[in-house]
């Protein structure tokens, strides 16, 4: 019975603890993604990259690509701000556990964990390499490796607020697409950079 009680004390620490943890950095993400329309960008350029491939119409295709340019740039430009904004936040808020799964304190362990700053940065850049406009690579594969680079800046900010396992969930259950797939996809810059800093 006291065995029990002991593991049963030590269960209801260990989820206080994380639901502490998963507060504070959901907070701490929260108020600097305030000041900008992330979230209402992404959606508008994910719904409109699938609209623009489905459209039989060349001239009307090419139309909604243009459309979108706009919200390109002002994306690109509010995660490169976001990114510095968030580049004064504390080391001890900042570090992010490369665990499948919330350990307590796994985060402040340098060896098992990353920068979210960093992380930041990274997909600021490549964000905006990727949106740029360039004649070489047709409209399609921009806009696939576009919306990968979306994905990927998407499950980088769950996997912050709560764990790699969720963050891959979120991913799959949204978009029907795997982690593994999201991070094939981007540039190869990206991946190279993405993959030194979390694994």
């Amino acid at each position: 019975m006291d065995l029990f009680l002991m593991a049963a004390v030590a269960a209801a620490f260990g989820w206080a603890l994380r639901v502490r943890d998963q507060g504070q950095r959901i907070a701490l993400l929260a108020g600097y993604l305030s000041r900008y329309r992330i979230e209402k960008h992404m959606e508008t350029l994910s719904e409109g990259y699938l609209r623009a491939l489905g459209e039989d119409d060349l001239q009307r295709r090419e139309q909604i690509w243009q459309l979108l340019h706009a919200t390109e740039q002002e994306l690109c430009n509010q995660v490169a701000r976001l990114a510095n904004d968030f580049a004064s936040a504390g080391e001890d808020q900042v570090r992010v556990s490369k665990l499948a799964v919330w350990l307590p304190f796994a985060s402040r362990v340098r060896a098992l964990s990353f920068d979210m700053r960093a992380a930041l940065a990274l997909h600021a850049a490549g964000l905006r390499e990727a949106m740029r406009e360039r004649d070489d690579l047709p409209a399609r594969d921009r806009a696939f490796t576009a919306a990968a680079e979306l994905f990927l800046l998407q499950h980088t900010c769950h996997w912050f607020c709560k764990s790699r396992f969720i963050a891959s969930a979120r991913l799959l259950a949204r978009h029907k697409t795997s982690y593994e797939q999201v991070v094939a996809a981007v540039l190869p810059q990206t991946r190279a950079a993405y993959t030194a800093l979390v694994r």
